[in-house]
């Protein structure tokens, strides 16, 4: 008898290695069998494949059916190997041309109907199809996203029918288009929050640098609210940037072609476990701060949280990257996010505020604080209260900047950030912040009484001159005077309250 190999995808984290679909049909008595380390969801396509394969108006072969997925001792997961099942069985069994498979790869999960359904991860197996010089077979659903990568060749298809219409050349399948253009973010507007100048100038600084944010404040003066709005002031996303985003979210299934270039806001409920932030899973997907990358993470009533589920962020907000290891495998997701998180300054709420009515003790203050690790709080760059609204600015109208304007001003500082070193001020290294971070006289001597009299630690010190080198850049600035350093010492003033 006859055997057909075909090419499909797995996924593995961030990569998608290829699998070698083979099928062979043999004398003896009937039987459907898959090999290759396939999970429940994959040796269920037996029953799919064969539903699909009858009501496309094909023969299923009445013969000893073997699948082999390789390479072996990859896990292979989800419905996504369906189609090249289906595609192998019938050129093993003489129904449609072995020779047209070469040059294709085939990835989707069929309906009992023969229906093609959307897959998870289309975009990262398209680059990986790409690299191999084939053309992409996938669902109407998903080549969209697939589509976005340059130089791929992607075929939509809505029903196994069709793809063999195409296999034989009765009826070609038409080329999805390469979307080159990106609908315009919609983001809620700065000037709809009223007052809170500072705050707004805090949030400016941290777009135009990369910096990450701690908003604590009294409820109801508008934390929340100006989380929401600041992807809306960050810069424009690059290609690069914009097709590391899609596919991390391509791999939960929780991209759409209308966000493409927008940067992710991600806002996880307090009572999200730590594998929910950070990824996992016995096939592990990315977490939240992974779907976050290149975007926002904000995590409102921060204290909330478990401090051993907070404590997980430390080293993805150092190195810009999530590393979960299982028995089995270990994969690497990118986490290169901007934290913004809000907190009250008290277990009441209402500490500072211009009513009084906070009733709490210095005890339970300090217990509620002391939710927050030291070294997470050090390893945040701004850290600013947010004060209560006086009735004249919340009865006033709301007068002002609009997103629009301050994200001018922080794509200018963030350009002259990436022509001078090449990243945004805070992914700088230890010894570039002696070369670009250096202040004048007068600013180093004010920034050593800062170390001394609030006793900041060496991240502290590197953090408040990365600060300070993107308030200078965002007043066009080449020299980080002691106005600079002035402004950035108020930002850490927080953690020593």
């Amino acid at each position: 008898m006859a055997i057909a190999v075909l090419h499909s995808r797995a996924l593995t984290g961030m990569s998608a290695p290829e699998v070698i679909v083979e099928a062979h049909l043999a004398n003896g008595l009937p039987s459907f069998t898959i090999v290759g380390l396939p999970e429940a969801e994959v040796k269920e396509a037996r029953d799919r494949v064969r539903a699909a394969i009858q009501n496309s108006r094909f023969e299923f072969p009445v013969s000893r059916i073997t699948v082999n997925l390789a390479p072996a001792d990859l896990p292979k997961e989800s419905g996504r190997y369906d189609l090249a099942i289906a595609i192998g069985i019938l050129a093993a069994s003489g129904q449609i041309p072995i020779a047209s498979l070469r040059d294709y790869e085939f990835a989707g999960e069929l309906a009992l109907t023969g229906e093609l359904r959307p897959i998870r991860g289309a975009l990262a197996m398209t680059l990986g199809a790409v690299s191999s010089g084939r053309a992409f077979i996938l669902p109407t659903a998903s080549a969209a996203e697939a589509a976005l990568v340059e130089r791929a060749v992607v075929y939509p298809a809505q029903s196994l029918l069709a793809v063999c219409a195409h296999l034989t050349r009765t009826t070609l399948l038409t080329q999805q288009p390469y979307l080159t253009t990106a609908t315009r973010a919609h983001y809620a507007d700065f000037s709809e929050v009223k007052g809170q100048a500072g705050v707004k100038r805090a949030l400016e600084i941290a777009a135009a640098g990369g910096h990450s944010v701690l908003m604590s404040g009294p409820p109801g003066t508008g934390k929340s609210m100006l989380a929401s709005r600041f992807a809306g002031i960050l810069p424009d996303m690059s290609e690069t940037e914009a097709i590391e985003s899609a596919a991390l979210l391509s791999l939960n299934g929780g991209f759409r072609i209308a966000n493409w270039r927008q940067r992710p806001l991600r806002s996880p409920h307090h009572t999200a476990s730590a594998v929910a932030l950070v990824g996992g899973g016995s096939n592990p997907r990315p977490g939240e701060i992974s779907l976050a990358h290149h975007g926002v993470l904000f995590l409102d009533e921060l204290p909330e949280f478990p401090r051993t589920v907070l404590d997980v962020l430390r080293e993805p907000l150092e190195s810009g990257t999530i590393t979960i290891s299982r028995a089995t495998r270990q994969v690497d997701f990118p986490a290169r996010f901007q934290l913004i998180a809000a907190m009250n300054p008290c277990p009441c709420g209402y500490l500072g505020h211009i009513s009084g009515k906070c009733r709490c003790t210095p005890d339970q203050i300090a217990r509620y604080r002391g939710r927050l690790s030291g070294p997470l709080l050090d390893r945040i760059d701004i850290q600013i209260e947010v004060p209560s609204l006086h009735q004249d600015e919340l009865l006033s109208a709301a007068t002002g900047e609009s997103s629009d304007v301050i994200q001018q001003r922080v794509s200018m500082a963030r350009s002259l950030q990436l022509n001078r070193q090449g990243k945004p001020n805070a992914l700088l290294a230890s010894n570039e912040i002696d070369t670009y971070c250096a202040p004048d006289t007068a600013g180093m001597s004010l920034l050593k009484n800062a170390i001394t009299r609030l006793n900041l630690s060496a991240r502290a010190y590197h953090r408040i001159l990365k600060v300070a080198r993107t308030v200078a850049d965002l007043n066009h600035e080449t020299n980080i005077s002691t106005q600079h350093i002035a402004e950035t010492i108020q930002y850490r003033r927080l953690t020593q309250v």
